[in-house]
């Protein structure tokens, strides 16, 4: 909490504004076998609560008999829910569902009261100032949490309600607007998705004409001029990581390790890593030093993820990724990217990583993938297409990210009264 509190505002907490007329409670206690998958009560997961946004990411559900068994809480449209997990700890959004009922698991949190405006008791939990106050007063090693006394006693700064009103009224405007670019995202994914499935299905055609052709092959139908081969025969090396962690340093270096958290959404994120020391890098890349287009594969942890290196410069392969150098000749990276993440790459990796509790693919697994291969000049057309919109992706997410850092300076000058807002008579 901050040390000044702005003329009119007053330091309260959770608890104080929940003493009168208000809900402050923990979720319902419900074990895997109260629920019921045809139930008509949704149980709401911390899979659900985002940042400031309601994800909607579950499917649990109770049946009518064990809702009122239990006893539950019925939620209602705007109350406050938080977790009292990670990650984030402490996260807080609106519940924003009112067509069905529905209860939460007991590491939510409950917030409904008339003393304080919804929205801005969201926000201000959400902070930064308060944030790091639910981290200092956080328990448990292995699974933090913070508890709902400690989470009661915390301390905030509030405006009078009107105040409150006005400040979760431009946020509500700023949070229309990130809305607004997330929705446009999400339908370039699709977009994606679909196209994906019927370039790499039915391809581009040859001289503008489609193809009217099409034969049986292991990976579903394809037209009768492609071929399916193994995704080994398409490179010039695929290599595997260095059998064991390397020994990282607590500062920063040339030399990067390129984890499987670091590859995503066929991106190679090389700025949130690791560091090593030049004798443990040229240990490390002792089999082959990653170069610019190269694809880089997670076997486990997830398995599938796929990224294109775009940025070399010093990084190797951590535990459980591959390495894939497409033969120019034969094909690119980039054609091999768009492969695996289709849905016939996909069925496959699925395939390869079965039967186990933890999925994982077996070294030798990662060069048996099979990949349908068109002419290499319709490859091109065929990336092409894709990497346009992953380009529209991109800028648009980089808007996202402009506009959400905006926000974030907002919420912090008007949840701490640095910027004061007009309010009407």
């Amino acid at each position: 909490m901050s040390n000044v509190v702005p003329e009119g505002w007053a330091v309260t907490s959770i608890g104080e504004l929940t003493k009168k007329d208000s809900l402050f409670s923990d979720g319902d206690w419900v074990e895997s076998k109260d629920q019921d998958p045809n139930g008509s009560n949704r149980l709401i997961q911390l899979a659900d609560i985002g940042d400031g946004r309601f994800i909607n990411k579950s499917s649990r559900y109770l049946n009518d008999e064990q809702f009122e068994r239990l006893n539950c809480t019925t939620l209602r449209k705007n109350d406050v829910l938080v977790a009292r997990m990670p990650e984030p700890l402490g996260r807080a959004c609106l519940y924003p569902l009112d067509n069905a009922r529905a209860a939460t698991i007991v590491d939510i949190a409950i917030i409904r009261t008339p003393n304080a405006d919804h929205k801005w008791l969201m926000s201000a939990i959400n902070s930064s100032d308060y944030r790091a106050d639910i981290e200092l007063n956080a328990s448990g090693t292995t699974r933090t949490r913070i508890a709902r006394g400690a989470l009661s006693k915390l301390k905030l700064i509030a405006p009078p309600l009107p105040e409150q009103k006005k400040i979760a009224a431009i946020l509500t405007s700023a949070d229309d607007v990130i809305e607004k670019i997330q929705a446009q995202i999400d339908k370039l994914k699709d977009l994606k998705t679909g196209m994906m499935q019927e370039l790499l299905t039915r391809g581009v055609g040859v001289d503008g004409k489609p193809h009217a052709e099409f034969k049986d092959s292991p990976v579903g139908r394809i037209p009768k001029g492609w071929e399916v081969r193994k995704i080994s025969e398409l490179c010039t090396y695929v290599v595997d990581c260095v059998n064991k962690t390397a020994p990282v340093v607590d500062y920063k270096t040339p030399y990067k390790m390129i984890r499987t958290t670091n590859v995503r959404h066929g991106r190679v994120d090389t700025e949130n890593v690791r560091y090593v020391t030049e004798e443990t890098y040229n240990a490390w890349t002792r089999r082959l030093t990653p170069e610019n287009g190269d694809l880089i594969f997670t076997r486990e942890a997830p398995v599938g993820e796929c990224g294109v290196l775009e940025d070399s410069r010093g990084v190797f392969l951590g535990q459980r990724t591959m390495m894939y150098r497409a033969d120019q000749t034969k094909t690119s990276s980039h054609f091999l990217l768009y492969s695996l993440m289709s849905e016939y790459g996909k069925q496959q990796l699925e395939d390869f990583s079965g039967g186990s509790t933890v999925p994982h693919m077996r070294v030798p697994d990662c060069s048996k993938i099979l990949i349908k291969l068109p002419p290499k000049e319709e490859q091109g057309l065929i990336v092409n297409s894709l990497k346009s919109v992953d380009v529209a992706i991109k800028n648009k997410e980089k808007k996202l990210q402009k506009v959400s850092h905006m926000k974030k300076a907002l919420m912090q000058d008007l949840l701490t009264g640095k910027v004061r807002v007009k309010v009407e008579d």
